[in-house]
């Protein structure tokens, strides 16, 4: 699509100008120094132009009336350039998609692109990409990375971009909540579907029916004149025996309905031993990695047969927990272990337990010694590694089929505790369906870390939150706490839009036009002053309340109990008063400030 590469047939057209806009793999991200800077990507020339408008405003600052024209007029040239080319409303663009996907706008502009991990620069890549003034966004499975706050915040952006987006994705819930079409890949054909993703699933049920059906009918057909030629092809109606089989092979066959090679993925979790009632015990626990605390004072006990969903921010210490549960690392205080006689098996998000310098043939054998050869390459071919294919080694493996060796892997532990860490990525949507299904169907106790939304809403019967370094332990489904805390969605939402507003007041404040200094003593200009510096505090007060309001809000304890379900809605009332308020001293902060430009101006 972006012509960087040739069909090997046909051809792809594009209209004149159109301009996409495809995240690279590698996130190449320029001469870019400061997080801010790589995500502006295009508009980086209007960020230059930006620091030389404040560069210039400080030096006419310090030489007041000693400034000559041309300063003064290079000043003016600047800034209608500035304003004519979006400067007002590009850096406002930038900061409110970076604070959607996890960056603080304010750090952001001095915080070194050098210091983000690899997950914080595939967030900054899709940043980048939201922020372009492309016509067509190509987002390549954008929800990676992302925890579950990011990606309904990039939902409500998708649903609301008035761009053309094409996306690959495995989430099922993100796909319910943004596409209207559906281009489904299968078989070696693609499959264009009008319509949501739920209409989509659908569809393609009936069409795979309607197909199975056509294509057994075709079958009988064609069984009876073969046995018709059979029958005839040497006797009396030789003739119109021939004539059948000429026809006969000429007949298109109809095929039956295709499926993806991850549904062929035979997945069923059995567990050696029932396992004793508690089946893991947290005391008093704190986790810290390199001097910082993750995770503190958490105390909790997962009984026998529980699915708990384990959710929270990335990097919020969520993998930490799980790796000290299974003994990878210590706590830094208190008590955290396995119950008596559970066995646990960990799922991990790097799949690291795939030994990548082995074939998958060997890796199967080690685990189980006493199977014969048919036994090993049958149970590979069960995910999908027929034939040949036993005999690669995984380091070849793409992220895809790494998965589901892991999954191989964890099928003949026969553990009773299944502790998963993000077991749905790089799966296809027919494998995340079938992991689904067997995780229901198992008998034992489930501790799981995930963001796809539609495993844990069908999976958890409790749910732990982890937020500001204390987990909440809810006693109930994903789906219950969802619904339980909608208030913390509108905290967000209205706390989000609270901070786009502040930073419009702060980039004006940055680059409007230098006030000539001209006579304090006229009445006129110090009143205009006196407003706009009341007007900022009322603005500031506002803000601290609209922060302590938010902070009270997406605190997961206040959801775990009636009264606090009660205290939310009063208190997302209260929020919507004081943000209607800061929107109105907004508007009088700016009123004020461009009425006093003018009589400075004079």
């Amino acid at each position: 699509m972006t012509g960087s590469q040739q069909p090997t047939e046909g051809a792809v057209t594009r209209q004149p100008g159109l301009r996409l806009a495809l995240l690279e793999q590698h996130r190449d991200f320029g001469g870019a120094e400061t997080v801010w800077e790589a995500g502006a990507g295009e508009f980086a020339d209007l960020l230059a132009l930006e620091r030389s408008l404040a560069d210039q405003a400080n030096v006419l600052a310090g030489v007041g009336e000693a400034a000559t024209p041309q300063m003064l007029a290079r000043y003016d040239r600047d800034l209608e350039r500035f304003d004519r080319e979006g400067g007002y409303t590009f850096a406002p663009r930038v900061d409110a998609v970076l604070q959607g996907l996890g960056f603080g706008a304010e750090k952001a502009r001095t915080q070194p692109l050098e210091q983000l991990s690899g997950g914080e620069r595939g967030r900054l890549g899709l940043a980048r990409q939201l922020v372009s003034a492309a016509d067509v966004l190509l987002l390549d499975e954008p929800t990676n990375h992302l925890d579950l706050e990011t990606t309904r915040w990039l939902e409500d952006y998708l649903r609301n971009t008035q761009k053309t987006v094409l996306l690959i994705s495995h989430d099922r819930a993100f796909l319910a909540n943004v596409v209207d079409h559906v281009l489904h890949l299968e078989g070696g054909s693609a499959v264009a579907y009008t319509g949501g993703y739920e209409s989509f699933v659908l569809q393609r049920a009936e069409r795979r029916l309607s197909q199975e059906r056509a294509s057994e009918k075709q079958r009988k057909v064609i069984a009876e004149e073969e046995d018709y030629i059979q029958r005839n092809i040497a006797g009396q109606n030789s003739k119109q025996a021939k004539g059948r089989r000429k026809r006969l092979s000429r007949l298109p066959r109809i095929s039956g309905p295709t499926s993806e090679e991850g549904s062929s993925m035979g997945l069923r979790l059995d567990l050696s031993e029932r396992g004793g009632d508690q089946v893991a015990i947290a005391r008093d626990v704190t986790l810290a990695v390199e001097g910082r605390t993750l995770i503190k004072g958490f105390t909790a006990t997962i009984q026998r047969g529980e699915v708990v969903g384990f959710v929270g921010p990335n990097g919020s210490g969520k993998s930490t927990l799980l790796r000290a549960l299974v003994g990878d690392r210590e706590p830094a205080a208190g008590e955290l272990r396995i119950g008596g006689s559970v066995r646990p098996s960990y799922y991990r998000q790097d799949m690291a337990q795939v030994p990548v310098d082995r074939a998958l043939y060997d890796i199967i054998t080690e685990l189980r010694p006493r199977w014969e050869r048919r036994q090993v390459q049958g149970h590979l071919a069960r995910f999908g590694f027929s034939g040949d294919e036993a005999q690669r080694r995984a380091e070849t493996l793409s992220g895809g089929e790494r998965a589901r060796v892991a999954l191989a892997m964890m099928v003949l532990t026969r553990a009773n505790f299944l502790v998963l860490d993000e077991p749905t990525n790089h799966l296809d949507i027919e494998s995340v369906e079938a992991l689904e299904d067997a995780l229901e169907e198992y008998e034992g106790t489930i501790l799981l870390v995930s963001h796809d939304r539609a495993m844990l809403e069908a999976l958890t019967t409790r749910v732990w939150i982890l937020h500001d370094q204390r987990v909440t332990d809810f006693p109930g489904s994903f789906a219950e706490w969802e619904e339980q805390s909608r208030e913390r969605e509108h905290a967000a939402a209205v706390a989000s839009a609270e901070q786009e507003s502040l930073r419009r007041v702060k980039e004006r404040k940055t680059t409007r036009r230098r006030e000539v200094q001209g006579d304090d003593s006229r009445i006129a200009l110090r009143e205009l002053r006196r407003k706009v510096e009341d007007s900022e505090k009322e603005v500031a007060a506002l803000e601290s309340k609209v922060a302590e309001l938010t902070a009270i809000l997406e605190d997961p304890e206040l959801y775990t109990t009636r009264e606090g379900t009660e205290r939310s809605l009063v208190t997302g009332k209260e929020l919507d008063r004081v943000r209607r308020k800061l929107d109105a001293a907004i508007e009088i902060w700016t009123a004020a400030t461009e009425r006093a430009e003018q009589v400075s101006a004079t």
